[in-house]
């Protein structure tokens, strides 16, 4: 699918008068691959990178244009089980129109810094350090699901809460790659950026774009280390839940165990004693329920004396 824009007084217009022309194309049909090979003269092996989730970043330098492909993180939804992946997106950057290959359709050109541009290297820029503040904002959701995870385990004895940190941390390693990815296409575009003929302003924001995608990867590499670190501990809170509840279990056995000894000794086909008292029946009972208090009793002075 294609969807055609253009940059007028500094903002984003649906529409293209061949000027400033920006085309992005949702997972390329066949015809429309065929138009990008051999109109536009990308790539084919490039062109099917961009759509490929498990391509690396790169940057290559074709007669008449830049190709760059990056990660950007893919758009969640609840079908995903917590499972945060990354896909790859193409920009190319003509002399009069930037083409981008995405495999979904998504809100690109949304918020503020896509308003007030220059040019489309201005907005080649900034769609590179979007894919930064789009990891973050993952980052942020992926931290708030690791703290809410932690209380359900301490109170749980599932095995699904911690199957969802296993998920989160692996989500993670999978952020970290793609960062650091990114993080190799964007100093190579800041050596490149007289040849590409980036402007001044724009070589300093190539500079704030390093800067937030190595604050991004510090943070992507902070909260995996984390989850990685502890993950011991909560399989072991996880272990000691389920310790706990055996052992209460063992106690409310012997308490039941307890007065069924008493009460089976007393109800053998054989000579008992008391077995012509009236008030047989309720000595009986009175036996049984004695005895488990008594367990009872010796248990929590036990348990006292431990503590």
């Amino acid at each position: 699918m294609l969807r055609e824009f253009q940059i007028c007084e500094g903002r984003i217009r649906n529409g293209s008068n061949g000027f400033d022309c920006i085309q992005v194309f949702v997972n390329p049909e066949p015809e429309e691959k065929r138009f990008l090979v051999e109109d536009l003269k990308i790539d084919e092996h490039t062109l099917n990178s961009a759509l490929d989730p498990d391509e690396i970043s790169r940057l290559e330098f074709e007669p008449d244009h830049i190709a760059l492909i990056y990660k950007i993180p893919k758009s969640y939804s609840g079908n995903d089980q917590l499972h945060f992946r990354v896909v790859s997106t193409g920009m190319f950057l003509f002399r009069d129109r930037l083409v981008l290959v995405v495999s979904e359709d998504t809100e690109l050109f949304e918020g503020k810094p896509f308003n007030r541009l220059q040019s489309l290297r201005t907005l080649f820029l900034r769609l590179l350090n979007r894919s930064a503040y789009h990891f973050m904002e993952h980052l942020k959701i992926i931290n708030l699901l690791s703290d809410e995870l932690e209380e359900k385990i301490n109170d749980s004895m599932e095995n699904r809460y911690l199957i969802n940190l296993f998920t989160l941390e692996k989500s993670l390693v999978y952020y970290l790659n793609a960062i650091n990815s990114n993080r190799v296409v964007i100093e190579k575009l800041k050596n490149s950026a007289v040849k590409i003929g980036f402007e001044t302003d724009e070589a300093e924001f190539l500079d704030d774009i390093i800067v937030e995608n190595n604050q991004c990867f510090r943070q992507a590499e902070i909260y995996s280390n984390i989850l990685a670190s502890l993950m011991d501990a909560r399989v072991s809170i996880v272990s000691n839940n389920l310790n706990i509840l055996m052992k209460t279990l063992n106690i409310i056995t012997i308490c039941i165990m307890v007065p069924t000894l008493v009460v089976s000794a007393f109800s053998m086909n054989v000579a008992i004693p008391l077995q012509h008292h009236p008030y047989a029946f309720w000595l009986i009972m009175t036996m049984a329920l004695v005895s488990a208090l008594g367990v009872m009793f010796v248990w929590r002075q036990r348990k006292g004396v431990k503590s």
